[in-house]
């Protein structure tokens, strides 16, 4: 899926993880995406790093990131141009986001009848053992109102 918001493909598997390591370059990006509030794609947060003057490469980051979104410390979607984007949620538990497609702005909802009605279907398919990611894309009101200006 390549609209944004879309969920980005789940990692394959990987069986035992490894522990991972804590380094600094791990410390500097987690340090980094916290500080946002947003969506970011790796290369913003590439550029946020350089900018705080941390020796992180894009390479590095890309995987850090890809490690953190493995591990659940991070949810990943996908934007428009189909670039993985992502956030250190709030929200510990199952959540859901309203995401603004031109800024990346970001509200964590909860959706107790979405997760209601998601089991009344899968039980009703006799389906079990439920996953399922729901984003909601729009703009902001702050680039509603530009785009109208």
């Amino acid at each position: 899926m390549s609209s944004a918001g879309s969920p980005a493909d789940p990692a394959p598997d990987p069986g035992p993880r490894a522990e991972v390591r804590n380094t600094k370059q791990r410390r500097a990006v987690r340090a980094a995406l916290r500080s946002q509030s947003d969506f970011v794609t790796t290369q913003e947060l590439h550029a946020r790093l350089q900018d705080d003057g941390q020796k992180v490469s894009l390479a590095t980051t890309y995987r850090v990131l890809q490690s953190m979104a493995e591990i659940g410390e991070v949810d990943t979607l996908r934007n428009d141009d189909g670039e993985a984007i992502y956030r250190q949620c709030e929200a510990e538990h199952h959540h859901h986001h309203l995401v603004c497609r031109r800024c990346g702005a970001t509200v964590e909802l909860e959706a107790p009848t979405v997760e209601a009605w998601a089991e009344q279907t899968a039980s009703a398919y006799g389906y079990s053992d439920l996953d399922h990611t729901i984003e909601i894309v729009g703009l902001c009101p702050r680039c509603r109102q530009e785009s109208t200006a």
